[in-house]
C-alpha cells in the first residue's frame, strides 16, 4: 500500500510522518501494494484531525479523528478501518472477486453480526431548486440531508449539514 500524506495548518515533521507510515504498514496485510492511502492532517480549534480514505477495488474505507494528541489519533484510525475490514468482510467478499483486498489476512469479526437492512422506504417528487433552496428546504424540514434535483445542472445533488455546522453539497457524476 503506498501512502499519500497532506497537511492543512500542521506542521507534520519527520517524526509524525514515521509513524503514520509505519502504523499503516499494519494494513498492509489487508490490500495490494498498488492500494493508496490518503491521509490528511489538519488543525481545527486548537485539536488535531487525522482523516485516511482508502480506495480499494471500488470500495472506500475510510476514518477520521480528532483529539489533542496526534499519535494517538492515528492509532485509533488504525484499529477503525481494521474494524471496518473485519465487520464487512464476509460480504466484501461476495462483492469484489478481483484484486486489491487480500481477505485471506482479514481477521474475523468477533461482536455479534447485525444485518443491514432497510427498515422504510420513501418515495418523493424530486423538486428543482438551487443549492440555496435546497439548504433551506432541509433546514426547514429539521432533516441533516435533503435531495434535490440541481436546477442549474439538471442532476440529482445531496445537501448536507457537516459536523462543523457548514453544509457540503454531494454532485452526480453519470
Amino acid at each position: 500500500m503506498k501512502i499519500t500524506l497532506t497537511s492543512k495548518n500542521l506542521n507534520a515533521g519527520e517524526n509524525l510522518k514515521e509513524t503514520i507510515e509505519k502504523k499503516f504498514e499494519k494494513l498492509d496485510k489487508y490490500f495490494s501494494s498498488d492500494i493508496v492511502a490518503n491521509i490528511m492532517l489538519s488543525k481545527e480549534r486548537g485539536k488535531k484531525k487525522i482523516e485516511a480514505t482508502i480506495n480499494a477495488a471500488g470500495t472506500i474505507f475510510r476514518a477520521e479523528e480528532i483529539n489533542e494528541d496526534i499519535y494517538e489519533s492515528v492509532d485509533r484510525i488504525i484499529d477503525k478501518l481494521s474494524s471496518q475490514m473485519s465487520r464487512f468482510k464476509t460480504k466484501l467478499v461476495k462483492k469484489h472477486k478481483s484484486p486489491g483486498i487480500i481477505f485471506d489476512a482479514v481477521p474475523e469479526y468477533t461482536e455479534p453480526e447485525q444485518d443491514l437492512k432497510v427498515v422504510k422506504t420513501k418515495k418523493f417528487q424530486l423538486e428543482p431548486m438551487n443549492v440555496d433552496e435546497a439548504v433551506m428546504q432541509m433546514e426547514l424540514l429539521q432533516h441533516n440531508f435533503f435531495v434535490f434535483l440541481n436546477m442549474e445542472n439538471d442532476s440529482v445533488n445531496v445537501v448536507y449539514r457537516r459536523q462543523d455546522g457548514n453544509y457540503g453539497l454531494l454532485e452526480t457524476v453519470y
